[in-house]
């Protein structure tokens, strides 16, 4: 198969599909594999470390997205990426589709063949290619916020552990996954007091017992979340329901409790984020005021890390390109469950449930895509 590389174009998106390792790899197992130039830069990949592994390099996205059979990005396609997906090609990379209609729209009007890192689930129900992202921006949000904390960039001034004799910073996790727990134990790592609240009792009892009741845990019911969220001086939403869009669970009403200069970071913006006034950002221009608190909700966090992002996420993802890449999309989907779930769009038809409902739209059961 003939896969291909583009360069992301999305706002300070730094990371690229593959890192070199991974190209070698997919040639060594007898596929060829084209580079749009520059493409690696961003993350410490030169052209020629891609030639250097059996890579052809190409002078723009067009000749990548013209001649590959499978597309393997970062981030969702935007503006004049969407002109260039065409039938029958296969792209694999995060979609994000639930608060993204112009998306799910292009994607089925060219009939390509889309397969979401988000939704690939394993029988445990965890999220094997989001698992890589999601501790990089639970590490991040904590760092973003100690950082928007400081009273230059508009923050209460606090020190997220203090000092001895003066009160350490009070931290909200809302959201016990892979981003919760990470963005939980950076923000423990400095010493602040840390919440994380969940209704799913079983991984609030494993977060207690991991952590040694360092840090704390309540199940999240709406009053006390609205007491929670009063006497916070940050907030980190990490809520995610697979292929959904996020619930709002933070309301203009709680964020007008606040003290001035509370940090909110919703790491769930991809998905549409968690907290009510929430709107996506971008790295330029990072944050937003509501009353008097400070929203930044940066929707490609793990971009501002690009060559940890994109060492950890090949290696994550690699296992599944070569799968599709040697069976193709159907026969890899078939033997494959995990993957299958990660199936959006084929032909002009969706496939996720989830999207249908965020955009009332049809879509089919995933048994039809994958026959018998």
């Amino acid at each position: 198969m003939l896969i291909g590389v583009p360069k992301e174009i999305k706002n300070h998106e730094y990371r690229v599909g593959l890192a070199a390792a991974g190209v070698h790899e997919l040639v060594r197992a007898g596929h060829e594999v084209v580079v749009e130039r520059d493409a690696g830069r961003g993350a410490g990949i030169a052209d020629e470390d891609y030639a250097a592994v059996g890579a052809t390099i190409a002078s723009s996205a067009d000749e990548v997205w013209s001649r590959a059979e499978m597309i393997v990005k970062v981030k969702e396609p935007v503006g004049p990426e969407h002109e260039l997906m065409r039938p029958g090609q296969i792209l694999f990379t995060y979609l994000h589709m639930a608060p993204d209609r112009e998306l799910t729209e292009a994607a089925l009007s060219s009939r390509v063949t889309s397969l979401a890192y988000e939704t690939v689930q394993l029988p445990d129900r965890s999220l094997p290619l989001l698992a890589p992202m999601s501790s990089i921006a639970g590490r991040l949000a904590t760092q973003v916020a100690s950082y928007h904390l400081m009273a230059p960039r508009g923050g209460s001034g606090v020190l997220m552990g203090g000092i001895p004799g003066t009160r350490e910073a009070n931290v909200l996790v809302i959201g016990g996954g892979v981003v919760g727990e990470q963005a939980a134990r950076m923000a423990r790592g400095l010493h602040a007091n840390v919440t994380i609240m969940d209704i799913n009792l079983a991984r609030l009892s494993q977060i207690s017992l991991t952590h040694e009741g360092t840090i704390l845990t309540r199940y999240n019911t709406r009053l006390d979340l609205e007491e929670q969220v009063r006497n916070a001086d940050v907030v980190i939403g990490s809520v995610l329901i697979p292929g959904k869009k996020a619930p709002k669970l933070v309301t203009d009403d709680m964020v007008a409790t606040m003290k001035p200069g509370s940090v909110l970071v919703d790491v769930a913006i991809d998905q549409g984020g968690c907290f009510e006034n929430s709107h996506p950002t971008t790295h330029d221009d990072p944050t937003f005021r509501v009353h008097e608190a400070i929203y930044y909700c940066v929707a490609n966090m793990p971009g501002s890390v690009p060559v940890t992002a994109t060492s950890g996420l090949t290696n994550a993802t690699l296992p599944y390109v070569l799968k599709l890449a040697n069976l193709g999309w159907r026969e890899a989907c078939r033997q494959d469950s995990a993957l299958a779930k990660g199936l959006h769009t084929v032909d002009g038809v969706l496939y996720q449930s989830g999207v249908a409902e965020a955009h009332d739209i049809e879509s089919a059961p995933l048994e039809d895509a994958l026959g018998s």
